[in-house]
């Protein structure tokens, strides 16, 4: 009996043998190479996430700040680093704020070895944006995808300069977007991932799996809240980001519309009970006295439908609407007031807050 079995299994492994060498398919189906996996429909999945890292790295470079000693103002030294994302062919850097807010110098140094004296274009503490510029001959771009919209569990890479070790590439997931409670404001609406961000990385990339610009790196929940806690990060989104930095080149600061109104999402009850078209509009809880939305003769309980012809969907996207108004025009904004639908004109303030 036992020699029946082992001439069974012996018959069994040539025969398996002989088939893979007539037919190689078949390695490729039972042995996957260590780059890809097969899913159920035949298409292979990429498990590498190199060509991301090589197509947007590059552009990543290290920030140094710099500054005058107090004690002899002819001598600097390095009081901060950070990081910094090349966007554009003409040398401008996006980083954060607070990465170069007290520098007297700012040095960039490029993953090729190139380091040069960069310009500050402009700044804005509110986001925490900053931008430089530097000269140079073909300067490494990140790629950059206008339609991609940042997904709660979408891949992403975090790329930056922690402890200044070097470039660092850290891997995680989107957990949350538009995370308002961390800004200074409680305005600003940042993506939340899991991928490590430390003291070094702010100012750095968040790209996604086509090494395209997701968001720019600025802070852990840690360093925001000095609780010890792992896995929570935060990056602003590009979307963002790319606005402050054409208003800050535009203007050379961030110049941002006022109307002086408060006011919150309705609920979907509300919502219902006034009507589907009505969705998305916001009621007015409070109204700055010495404000153009006074002088216009807003009230307390008015619901905002539409400013300047375009219908608003939520708190956050008036407070979009309203600061990419530029102060001194006026708009006509639509509003609902006791059941009835009514316009008032306002012109538009700058926001000096």
């Amino acid at each position: 009996m036992l020699k029946f079995l082992l001439r069974s299994v012996v018959l069994g492994l040539a025969t398996a043998a002989l088939l893979l060498v007539a037919l190689p398919s078949l390695r490729t189906n039972i042995l996957p190479n260590e780059a890809t996996s097969t899913v159920n429909d035949g298409a292979s999945l990429q498990i590498s996430f190199n060509n991301a890292v090589r197509k947007a790295a590059p552009a990543v470079v290290n920030i140094y700040s710099r500054k005058y000693s107090q004690s002899d103002r002819s001598k600097l030294s390095t009081q901060g680093l950070g990081s910094g994302v090349i966007v554009s062919e003409k040398g401008y850097i996006i980083t954060n704020y607070h990465v170069v807010a007290q520098a007297d110098q700012i040095v960039v140094a490029l993953q090729d070895g190139r380091v040069a004296a960069a310009q500050l274009v402009g700044k804005d503490r509110r986001t925490d944006i900053a931008i430089l510029r530097v000269e140079g001959d073909n300067l490494p771009v990140i790629p950059l995808n206008p339609n991609y919209s940042a997904k709660v569990g979408d891949v992403v890479l975090a790329i930056g300069n922690p402890y200044n070790l070097g470039q660092t590439t850290t891997f995680g997931i989107i957990s949350a977007t538009g995370r308002s409670s961390i800004s200074m404001d409680g305005r600003q609406a940042f993506i939340q991932t899991d991928a490590a961000i430390n003291e070094g990385n702010s100012g750095g990339a968040l790209v996604n799996t086509q090494g395209e610009l997701v968001g720019i790196n600025t802070a852990s929940f840690q360093q925001a809240t000095e609780l010890e806690t792992y896995g929570i990060s935060f990056a602003i989104p590009f979307p963002l980001a790319n606005k402050i930095m054409e208003k800050i080149i535009a203007d050379g600061r961030v110049i941002r519309g006022y109307i002086g109104l408060d006011g919150q999402d309705i609920n979907s009850v509300t919502s219902r009970l006034l009507g589907s078209e009505h969705v998305g509009g916001i009621i007015v809880l409070g109204v700055d006295p010495q404000g153009p939305g006074a002088e216009a003769g807003f009230e307390e309980r008015d619901i905002i439908l539409k400013i300047d012809g375009q219908k608003v969907n939520g708190r956050q996207s008036v407070l979009d609407i309203v600061t990419n108004l530029r102060p001194g025009t006026t708009v006509d904004v639509l509003v609902l007031r006791k059941g009835e639908e009514m316009t008032l004109p306002v012109t538009i303030a700058e926001d000096t807050r």
